[in-house]
C-alpha cells in the first residue's frame, strides 16, 4: 500500500507488478467492475515477483523476484524501472533501510545479504551472517527505528545485524521449523515471526526473549504461515496462510 492508502500494488506469478487505485470503502462490494481502479501494469521481471516494498518519502517501489534481480520503480506511474540490482545468485527479499531511506537491503539464496545505495546501484556492505554458507534467508527486515537488519532464516534462526558495521548482533533458533515472514510493530519494541510450524511468536527486541506464542494456522504441503503483519495504527496483528485463511488478532 502507499503511505496515503489511495494506491495498492500485487505482485504476481507472471512477473507483473498491478498497479491498483483504492477504491473507497464506501463502495458496494457486489456493484459492477470499475474499470479505473486498475491503474496499469509496472513490466520488467521475467519470473515470480516475491515481494514489493513502497517508500513514502520518494514514492518509489522496490520488488524483488525468481528472475534475481530488484528493481526500483516509480510509483506514480506504469513507466519501465528505474534501476536493476543483479548480484550473484537469486534475490530472495528486499525492504528499505528505515534508518536511511537512500539504502536498501537484500537477501540472496546464497545466504549473503547486502546494503545496496539506490541511487548509485552500488553495493554498501556485506553483513556477515551466521551458519552454513547457503542458508536460505525468506526474509529480511529493516528496524522501523534503529540500524539493524532482521532475517528471517530456513534452519530456523533470526538473526540481528548491524547495518553500520554488517557485524551479527544475535543469532537464535526461534522456531520447530523454518521461519518464513517477519514483522516489526510501529514503535520498534516488539518482533512477530510466522512459521512452519504453525505457529506466530512475540520477541521483546532488547532482551530478545519470546514473550508470546499461539497456533495461528493449520498446516498444507508441508507449510503454513507465509507472512505477518502488525497494524500501524491500532492493536491487532494479521497473518496469511497456507490454509487459505487471513487471520486478525486483537
Amino acid at each position: 500500500m502507499s503511505s496515503s492508502g489511495d494506491q495498492c500494488f500485487s505482485g504476481g506469478v507472471d512477473g507483473t507488478i498491478q498497479s491498483w487505485n483504492t477504491p473507497s470503502p464506501n463502495v458496494d462490494p457486489y456493484d459492477s467492475y470499475e474499470a479505473s481502479v486498475l491503474r496499469g501494469a509496472l513490466c520488467g521481471h521475467t519470473d515470480a515477483v516475491w515481494r514489493l516494498v513502497y517508500s513514502s518519502a520518494h514514492r518509489r517501489l522496490l520488488s524483488c523476484s525468481a528472475d534475481g534481480t530488484v528493481r526500483l520503480w516509480n510509483a506514480a506511474d506504469v513507466s519501465p524501472a528505474l534501476a536493476v540490482f543483479n548480484e550473484d545468485g537469486v534475490t530472495t527479499s528486499v525492504d528499505l533501510v528505515s534508518s536511511d531511506p537512500a539504502y536498501m537491503v537484500t537477501s540472496f539464496d546464497t545466504g549473503h545479504i547486502g546494503l545496496f545505495n539506490m541511487e548509485t546501484q552500488q553495493l554498501v556492505l556485506k553483513l556477515d551472517s551466521a551458519g552454513p554458507a547457503g542458508t536460505a534467508i525468506n526474509q529480511v527486515l529493516s528496524h522501523p527505528t534503529l540500524p539493524i537488519t532482521i532475517t528471517a532464516q530456513e534452519d530456523r534462526h533470526i538473526q540481528f545485524f548491524d547495518n553500520n558495521t554488517g557485524k551479527l548482533i544475535h543469532s537464535m533458533v526461534a522456531h520447530l521449523d523454518s521461519v518464513t515472514c517477519l514483522s516489526v510493530d510501529p514503535n520498534g519494541l516488539y518482533l512477530m515471526s510466522g512459521s512452519h510450524d504453525c505457529s506466530i511468536r512475540l520477541w521483546n527486541m532488547e532482551s530478545k526473549t519470546c514473550i508470546q506464542e499461539f497456533t495461528a494456522h493449520r498446516k498444507k504441503s508441508d507449510e503454513s504461515i507465509h507472512d505477518v503483519a502488525f497494524h500501524p495504527t491500532k492493536c491487532y496483528i494479521g497473518s496469511a496462510g497456507a490454509d487459505a485463511l487471513a487471520k486478525v488478532f486483537v
